[in-house]
């Protein structure tokens, strides 16, 4: 089976298993299901002016994208090849409402980001099985007012999509832009994985000299370590446009560093599966922690409700049997008891009223008291504390409950007290075998 039969039969199987599982637990499914949709996708960021557009130009073969040290282009643009439909460039208001694209989710962005997405085809053998995302160029200030969307947030989501990520740097702003400190610092360590991310500093062969570049790349490490929070540097490329650099400008192993990176771009699209299964792995966890607090705490309340349900039905019973006895000692009223009418006879129906009426106002109150009182009170608890219904032993998974405790908050609120025969526990099982079954086993045909 093929990396594109695999990827339809994943696509299936994921839909009809857990579409109804992330709505039952108010979840996003629109993640996992643009991810599966699709391409493999690269999505090229940095500051304006980082060498961008010119990378991808060269990877095409063609002048695709505006290049020039001046902002050219403050849209995110989606370049691909699709057999006849060459040269064809589409609106993002198209894109957000194709159901065959995984773009939908941008909808709710507004707008102001749905007029600054496009996507350009053209005729290219590297993209017939590829999509390359040119970003808009990072800024040093900017808010949400500037652009008119949330750029952070769309960066994210783009991010989630991508099998690689190239974020490069100009050798002249190494690093200072704010944007890329939040990126590199937030947004794509918590959308995407550091595997999938490479570093490049283009424009080298600007430098003047071997001090200039030195100094260039030295404080770009250093910015590296700030907005990493790392030690350990990760690899930086290093490129620049062949046609443009002076022979005398391009230092030895340089070609080599140019060569590794484009090559290491243009294989992305074997890591997509790889991939999908990481995305679908993080995501079927996020819900399964949230199940997992949702079923520990109906199981307690499980407990308690059988709790009362066996006190309410044994007090039923007893005043069934001896209430209108009871009431009789007392009052005086009735003047037959149920007990006499059967042991003495003849039995009349209309003793029962009284010891039905007891035993079902008991069943009453209890349930009334189980629901508005225990129950209530319970799931006050829950919602303040749902840490302490889940086994929380590894950092991975405290971290992961810090992430998902909102969530995991809001299904609890939504919960009631009948909510106990509403499948919850079934919904958790199911959860846990694709995790241990269906997604192992595809794990295992991309090892193959």
């Amino acid at each position: 089976m093929n990396e594109k039969e695999l990827q339809k039969q994943l696509q299936t199987k994921v839909k009809k298993k857990l579409e109804p599982l992330f709505a039952k637990y108010k979840m996003d499914f629109g993640g996992i299901d643009s991810t599966l949709k699709w391409k493999p996708l690269v999505l090229i960021i940095g500051n304006y002016s980082s060498g961008k557009s010119t990378l991808i130009n060269e990877l095409i073969g063609q002048d695709v994208q505006r290049t020039g040290q001046a902002p050219t282009d403050d849209s995110f643009t989606i370049i691909t090849s699709d057999t006849g439909y060459e040269n064809v460039e589409t609106p993002g208001s198209n894109l957000v409402n194709d159901p065959n694209l995984p773009f939908q989710h941008f909808k709710g962005f507004g707008e102001k980001l749905i007029s600054h997405i496009c996507m350009k085809q053209v005729n290219s053998p590297l993209l017939d099985n590829m999509a390359i995302i040119d970003s808009p160029g990072m800024l040093d200030a900017t808010s949400e007012k500037d652009r008119g969307y949330d750029y952070m947030q769309v960066l994210g989501e783009f991010a989630k999509m991508a099998d690689l990520i190239v974020l490069m740097f100009d050798p002249h702003k190494a690093g200072t832009i704010k944007e890329s400190y939040d990126a590199i610092r937030n947004t794509l360590p918590e959308k995407s994985g550091e595997h999938r991310i490479v570093f490049v500093m283009s424009r080298i062969d600007e430098c003047d000299n071997l001090s200039d570049f030195t100094r260039s790349y030295g404080t770009l490490c250093w910015n590296m370590s700030q907005m990493t929070g790392r030690k350990d540097i990760p690899h930086i490329y290093l490129t620049y446009a062949p046609g443009q650099a002076k022979v005398g400008n391009v230092a030895e192993g340089w070609p080599q560093e140019r060569e590794e990176l484009i090559e290491k771009i243009k294989k992305a699209s074997g890591f997509r599966i790889n991939h999908i299964l990481e995305d679908i792995d993080r995501q079927v966890n996020e819900v399964e922690i949230v199940a997992e607090a949702v079923s520990s705490f109906l199981k307690r309340a499980n407990t308690v409700y059988w709790k009362f349900a066996n006190v309410s039905i044994a007090l039923a019973a007893l005043l069934f049997f001896f209430g209108d006895v009871i009431l009789n000692a007392v009052s005086g009223y009735p003047e037959t008891t149920m007990l006499t009418s059967i042991r003495v006879g003849p039995f009349d129906l209309s003793t029962m009223i009284i010891p039905v009426i007891l035993a079902f106002g008991t069943l009453v109150i209890g349930s009334l008291a189980y629901s508005k009182i225990a129950f209530r009170q319970l799931k006050k608890k829950a919602v303040a504390n749902g840490a302490e219904f889940l086994d929380l032993d590894t950092d991975y998974r405290r971290n992961l409950w810090e992430k998902m405790a909102e969530t995991a908050r809001e299904n609890l609120e939504g919960l009631g007290p009948y909510d106990l025969w509403s499948g919850y526990g079934r919904s958790l099982t199911k959860i846990q075998n694709f995790l241990n079954n269906d997604l192992k086993k595809y794990y295992e045909k991309i090892v193959i």
